[in-house]
């Protein structure tokens, strides 16, 4: 019997949230991180500190958006990308 795999067609893709750089306004930066993660304000200083840092995975495409408009507004460079393709669906 051989796999098959089948690719559901839907609406929204899966979007990452990548920060790319913090700006000068770290503290700012976490304390988004911190209200769009759910982490703690000292983990959510170190996410942003750590860049490039994915800051959310697999979200809907407005959520994504509206996360990178929020971290823009206090500074720092986010941008939001689509989710690769998986390997078993590339001919």
């Amino acid at each position: 019997m051989t796999d098959q795999y089948f690719l559901l067609v839907c609406d929204d893709v899966p979007h990452d949230v990548v920060l790319t750089d913090p700006g000068i306004r770290v503290l700012d930066v976490a304390q988004v991180v911190r209200r769009l993660t759910g982490l703690s304000l000292w983990r959510s200083k170190v996410l942003a500190t750590h860049v490039p840092a994915m800051i959310l995975d697999g979200v809907p495409e407005e959520d994504a958006e509206a996360a990178v408009t929020a971290l823009r507004a206090v500074g720092a460079q986010a941008e939001a990308r689509q989710q690769p393709e998986p390997d078993f669906l590339k001919s």
